[in-house]
């Protein structure tokens, strides 16, 4: 029986709850996490089933800063795996829990603030290729008659669609979250 495994899964910026409790299931079936390579490559090395809390924290500071940013979580117990395109990741068995679940994050706000240090490394990238290339290069093509522009234009239509797709789906759960947070 193999003792490694890969397994190729992608979530999106928005869905890190959902990657978590993806590396948590993997573990309790006796599958720990390694890490992550390429754009949704998991690797896994068999283990002793049990429960094991994994936790995300998006932080390009964590680079610069990487000694002291891996202290302060491992003073709480939690062992630092690796980081991947500003991601770190965490795990600390539930044994080791004091009380319920605790996370990384102490509160709602530290998580909102997570969450737009995301909107800020990754989504404002986005939305300025997608002003200053994708929309002026649709209306270029959209304005041109022959069939090399046709084939562009379809090429742009595309981008434009799964840019629009990619923004929804971030913004939709960020505005969720923070009106959770700031009810009033």
């Amino acid at each position: 029986m193999k003792d490694t495994k890969t397994e190729i899964r992608f979530f999106s910026v928005p869905q890190w709850k959902k990657e978590e409790e993806y590396l948590r299931s993997r573990h309790s079936e006796g599958w720990e996490f390694t890490g992550v390579g390429l754009i949704g490559v998991y690797h896994f090395r068999r283990c002793e089933p049990k429960d094991v809390i994994y936790q995300l924290d998006y932080n390009d500071d964590s680079i610069r800063n990487r000694e002291e940013y891996i202290q302060m979580f491992s003073d709480c117990g939690w062992e630092y795996l690796q980081n991947y395109v500003g991601y770190s990741y965490f795990r600390k068995p539930v044994s080791e829990m004091k009380g319920d679940e605790e996370e990384i994050f102490c509160d709602d706000d530290s998580r909102l603030e997570m969450l737009s240090r995301v909107f800020r490394g990754r989504m404002i990238p986005l939305l300025i290729i997608f002003f200053l290339v994708i929309i002026p290069q649709l209306f270029m093509q959209a304005a041109g008659v022959g069939s090399t522009e046709r084939s562009i234009l379809i090429l742009f239509l595309i981008l434009f669609i799964l840019y629009v797709a990619m923004f929804i789906s971030f913004a939709v759960p960020f505005i969720k979250y923070y009106r959770s947070v700031h009810r009033d």
